[in-house]
């Protein structure tokens, strides 16, 4: 069902045009009904007859029946396939088409909804060689309304939803061999604006969405294999499948005003930009995330003051490790990113009303990276997460950062490790680490202080936390700050030189 949900768009199309091995009307048109067969679904067109330099293909309708009883169906009153006379296909259908979406029986939220796709003045320009074929596409706007959506016992919901892409543009260049392609695409839009509206069954709440997202930008980069070896991953990987994909946007925001039985409540969500990017290929699985400028509001009835303001200047995630089976270690790395993290003083005023504790904003950085390799291909559908062995072994460790700050106190980490396989640590089961991390921790004992002076930490508690960090630190170069040495040596741990085990 979301894959012919995906073809019912017009940008799908042209990603599904790919799959032409020449620019006439009639084999672009072939190819797109081969695509869309070939991935499980059902075609039918009531008529696709020349008209002079133009392929015109009526009432085409797409539908797909997945295995638990769900299916979808998108018709298309009209495309043309226009011979430009100059080796390049034109591709227009009509303004609207409609999308209606059955789900299985028992599962929860709706039964139906209906959708319709609005594109006028939307254009698709085929062009290049069988075997190298490039796509251009321009929609001044992209309007997609919900017409219907019913619940599971079939009434309908008052649910008002409304889409609408400003000003896309995208490219595609496909280069084929065989079942094989490369793809090299791109698209940009100035807007992506979301309106949603409602109320509940009972007419006793609702309210209504808001979302606006400004300057998207996306672009797509792989080689893509016949669907007989992309069934396996693994296989597909070694095999020569990869994909590098990047996403971002620019200002945010977004609001919820809705109202149930406990009374109103208002919130608004605002970012300066953000995005994503994924590679994947034989050698490396690569993800990212990042979203910046993030402030977040909320109020209602049920918070003791008038509103909570939350932000953050800068939040990212990043993974980069080895999907294949190897001998020999590979790199990988893991990056966690919460800048800045601030809340309003009523939240504070909860637990310090005295304003004892720092307000400065709190972060949290973990960046780290190594080596490692997988004893299996953990992208094979066979492979079992749940296995009680190991499914691979690490071979060295780097802190390249990690730091914890708030309430006016700091922990800061650096070092490495590397890690002996051939040696096992009889009592923990675990590989013989060799390296040192050096710790420095700041404002930790005024941070003790006003903890007790707020109640919050008992002082027979506070003494016993005192104790440990001096039998494990030593005092630093500044006011209450103290470092440690953590050293893992000749089978075992030692503190600023102090064994620990």
């Amino acid at each position: 069902m979301t894959r012919t949900l995906a073809c019912s768009t017009a940008l799908a199309l042209v990603f599904s045009a790919q799959a032409a091995l020449a620019v006439t009307p009639e084999e672009i048109w072939d190819s797109w009904q081969a695509l869309v067969t070939s991935a499980g679904q059902e075609l039918t067109a009531d008529t696709a007859a020349r008209n002079g330099d133009t392929l015109e293909v009526s009432y085409v309708v797409v539908t797909h029946e997945d295995e638990l009883g769900g299916s979808s169906l998108v018709a298309i009153d009209k495309m043309d396939f226009t011979d430009n006379g100059d080796g390049t296909v034109l591709v227009t259908m009509s303004d609207e088409h409609l999308i209606q979406l059955v789900f299985p029986e028992g599962v929860e939220g709706p039964s139906t909804i209906k959708l319709s796709v609005n594109q006028p003045g939307m254009v698709i320009t085929a062009g290049g060689s069988a075997t190298e074929t490039s796509y251009e596409v321009s929609a001044p706007t992209t309007t997609v309304t919900l017409l219907e959506i019913l619940d599971q016992e079939g009434e309908p919901l008052d649910t008002q939803v409304e889409m609408e892409l400003a000003d896309l543009s995208a490219s595609y260049l496909v280069t084929r061999d065989g079942d094989d392609a490369k793809l090299d695409s791109s698209f940009a839009a100035s807007r992506l604006t979301v309106d949603v509206a409602g109320t509940d069954k009972e007419g006793t709440g609702g309210g209504t969405m808001t979302l606006s997202i400004a300057g998207l930008e996306g672009a797509t980069k792989g080689n893509f294999l016949g669907a007989e070896i992309m069934a396996n991953m693994a296989t597909a990987l070694n095999g020569g499948f990869a994909t590098d994909s990047t996403f971002s946007f620019g200002a945010l925001s977004a609001a919820l005003d809705v109202t149930d039985a406990s009374g109103p409540v208002q919130a608004s969500v605002a970012a300066t930009g953000g995005g994503f990017a994924v590679a994947l290929d034989k050698a490396k699985l690569d993800y990212g995330t990042s979203l910046t400028g993030l402030e977040m509001t909320v109020s209602g009835a049920e918070i003791p003051f008038p509103e909570v303001k939350v932000g953050l200047s800068e939040f990212g995630f990043g993974m980069m490790m080895p999907v294949t089976k190897s001998e020999t270690p590979q790199d990988f790395s893991f990056t966690t990113r919460l800048v800045d993290f601030t809340v309003s003083e009523d939240i504070w005023g909860l637990i310090d009303p005295g304003a004892l504790l720092s307000r400065d904003p709190a972060s949290l950085v973990i960046d780290v990276k190594g080596k490692g390799l997988w004893y299996e291909d953990i992208m094979d559908p066979s492979f079992d997460l749940e296995q009680v062995e190991a499914p691979g072994e690490l071979h060295s460790l780097d802190l390249t950062e990690v730091l914890v700050k708030a309430a006016g106190a700091q922990v800061a980490a650096t070092g490495a490790l590397t890690i002996d396989n051939s040696k096992v640590d009889g009592f923990t089961g675990m590989p013989e680490p060799t390296g040192k991390i050096d710790v420095t921790i700041t404002g930790v004992n005024k941070l003790v202080d006003n903890l007790i002076a707020l109640g919050l930490l008992p002082s027979e508690e506070a003494m016993g936390f005192r104790m440990m960090l001096g039998l494990f630190t030593r005092p630093g170069g500044a006011p209450d700050m103290v470092t440690s040495a953590i050293e893992f040596r000749d089978g075992g741990i030692f503190a600023n030189g102090m064994p620990l085990q």
